[in-house]
């Protein structure tokens, strides 16, 4: 029936796994602020009390985005784009610096950072360009264009936080799903692992490793044209960039990158300073054991060791507390929410609504994955809140506002022809 209610139709499965995350972190943003007697569940002048503001603010966020006509999203995504960079150019001039980076708005006792709402924005603008443009990113025009859509948010917020900046990165995975060469994943994969390698393995190694590797490929891989000036072009690329790596990392990078960079590798570091946040992450994760502490019990919880427990910190709360089971079903959740969504995108007759879809996912996953990820050594500290559950007014908000228009536009499309 093609007039049947959006309301109607909404995905209760998505809208019950998002409710049962804000819960769950609520819960455990509770434990950190190390409540007493005296306090009740709506003391607004505590952490917990706040978050439970920003959790009734997006109660009116969902109803209004639901209400809105789907057309609205895409029409006016240009200026949506347009807005949010304006509020990130406007950070320059009204920002607040907060731990040394401003990107910040402070109105009274409340920030607003509009790094996350950029991201909304982004996927907006990116699902409209794609859509309209019905190519499939084989032509270097429509790369080039899709590439700056993603990048210029991404080296304005650079400037003022690397973090978030680097969740733009994920968009290539949309990208890909649209027709992008494959090529372009690789090519970041092997950047990366180049650059890791090159901090941790001595030049004659690397460079004999590629040399390798190289001679390797150029012989057994039949699927492709073995051009050997291609090949030693990219042997002599991938060279340089190797032993640019260390002139990089001493005069590029700040004191703060490199220290994360070292936590990453296993170098030396003073657990008394760089490495202070992750000895104490690991510490309170591993001893909740099995089943955990118990709500409220944990020790290191409840000491304060663990800095900004309540933000980017907060699953180390969930291990120590609720322990290994407790963990793995926040994990499930999580992952039960990223393939609902997955699913919901592929069902989508529109490419607009696919393509921001596979867009909500990806923004959601990278958060997610550099999240746990940094807790346990396996990723540096950027500075990233877990989805719907750590502390913050702006990511909770913003997340909702992201994932919300997704649902608004699968409701509706039972009402696409």
């Amino acid at each position: 029936m093609r007039n049947s209610s959006v309301q109607k139709n909404i995905d209760w499965i998505t809208v019950i796994l998002y409710l049962l995350l804000v819960m769950a972190g609520w819960i455990n943003i509770y434990s950190t602020s190390l409540p007493n007697v005296d306090n009740t569940v709506f003391d607004f002048n505590q952490i917990y009390g706040r978050q439970l503001i920003f959790i009734i603010t997006c109660l009116p966020l969902i109803i209004l985005i639901l209400a809105i006509d789907t057309k609205f999203y895409e029409k006016y995504a240009l200026i949506f784009y347009i807005i949010g960079l304006l509020s990130i150019l406007g950070l320059f001039v009204f920002g607040k610096s907060v731990k040394g980076q401003t990107n910040w708005y402070q109105f009274g006792g409340f920030g607003l950072q509009p790094s996350e709402f950029v991201k909304t924005s982004t996927a907006l603008l990116l699902a409209k360009y794609l859509s309209d443009n019905q190519g499939s990113l084989k032509t270097l025009k429509e790369q080039i264009t899709a590439f700056l859509i993603i990048g210029i948010p991404t080296l304005l917020i650079l400037k003022n936080d690397t973090g978030s900046a680097m969740l733009f990165a994920s968009l290539i995975f949309v990208l890909f799903r649209e027709g992008l060469p494959s090529w372009y994943l690789w090519t970041i994969f092997i950047t990366i692992l180049l650059f890791i390698c090159s901090l941790i393995l001595k030049p004659f190694i690397i460079l004999s490793l590629i040399v390798l590797i190289s001679l390797i490929h150029y012989f057994f891989n039949k699927k492709i044209n073995r051009n050997p000036f291609i090949y030693l072009i990219l042997v002599l690329v991938m060279s340089g960039f190797s032993l640019s790596v260390d002139y990089v990392y001493d005069k590029v990078l700040e004191p703060h990158q490199k220290d994360r960079i070292n936590v990453l590798i296993g170098e030396d570091v003073n657990l008394q300073a760089e490495g202070y946040n992750l000895n104490q992450s690991k510490i309170a994760i591993g001893s909740g054991g099995w089943f955990g502490t118990g709500f409220l019990q944990g020790t290191q919880t409840k000491g304060g060791f663990v800095p900004e427990q309540h933000t980017d910190y907060i699953f180390t709360t969930v291990g120590e507390e609720w322990g290994f089971v407790g963990s793995s079903v926040v994990i499930l959740l999580f992952l039960c929410l990223f393939f609902r969504l997955l699913y919901l995108c592929e069902k989508q007759k529109k490419r607009f609504n696919r393509v921001y879809g596979y867009c909500v996912v990806s923004f959601l996953f990278i958060h997610f994955a550099f999240n746990i990820t940094m807790l346990v050594g396996l990723f540096p500290t950027i500075g990233v809140p877990l989805p719907f559950f750590s502390y913050g007014g702006s990511s909770l908000i913003a997340f909702t506002l992201l994932l919300f228009i997704f649902l608004k536009l699968d409701a509706n499309r039972i009402n696409e022809w």
